[in-house]
């Protein structure tokens, strides 16, 4: 669980939207959830329910009060909003979280489904957030907004982390085998005069050797590859 990271929930007024938090919290690997003066009793059954697999996440959740006795613990604050303001916080998009300092104790703040956050919960931030969206429907479901969140700022931790491996089963074409392929559309190239004008041919097999070595073609899909084309030119012949 990434511990330093925190989900602030201000004035939730729907039980199911609270346990979607929760669950979507999980989704990433978060566990951090304080609620500020829920309108729903907290907890109940509903967020349980709703919650799914993440009933720890709502057993062990905060509550407050007030917006300003939830921030103790916190470096920074970061408000979540669906349009600009007029204030003098600094605002960011999602792309710009990667250049906010991740071991910090940091804290996502969202606001109510009613009124989103009021200037003054505003004025606890470090930066105001603002998520991408259609700009005549801009309002997103509460956990909608949390889930977008979660998922860059996991993205944004595990990007140096995460390496993608293809199957062992997967044989990747030798550049012989390629070359041969090449050869061969080449050829069948050739008997259709496709090569106009002929000054250019040269240049245009060295383009089709690059797009064919740049991808990386399996054994498999080489020999497929080669099946095609020498189909394409039975069939030419044929259709003459």
């Amino acid at each position: 669980m990434y511990k330093n990271f925190t989900f602030i929930l201000n004035q939730p007024q729907l039980s199911e939207n609270i346990g979607a938090c929760a669950r979507a919290m999980k989704n990433f690997n978060f566990s951090n959830l304080i609620l500020v003066n829920p309108k729903p009793s907290f907890p109940n059954d509903k967020i349980i329910a709703t919650s799914v697999g993440a009933r720890e996440i709502i057993k062990k959740a905060k509550k407050y009060d007030n917006l300003k006795s939830s921030l103790k613990n916190i470096d920074y604050l970061i408000s979540t909003t669906s349009r600009f303001r007029n204030k003098n916080i600094k605002h960011i998009n999602l792309k710009d979280l990667k250049n906010i300092d991740l071991n910090k104790r940091i804290a996502f703040l969202f606001g109510s489904e009613a009124s989103g956050l009021s200037n003054s919960d505003l004025s606890y931030s470090n930066y105001v957030l603002e998520i991408p969206s259609n700009p005549n429907f801009k309002s997103l479901n509460l956990s909608h907004s949390l889930i977008i969140v979660a998922q860059n700022i996991f993205t944004l931790i595990n990007q140096s982390k995460t390496k993608y491996q293809k199957s062992k089963k997967i044989k990747i074409a030798s550049k012989k085998e390629i070359k041969s392929m090449v050869d061969l559309c080449v050829g069948h190239l050739e008997k259709i005069n496709f090569f106009k004008p002929r000054e250019k041919k040269p240049k245009m097999i060295q383009n089709l050797l690059s797009l064919f070595y740049r991808v990386e073609l399996s054994q498999k899909e080489t020999r497929i590859l080669s099946s095609v084309f020498a189909s394409l030119a039975k069939k030419g012949r044929l259709t003459k």
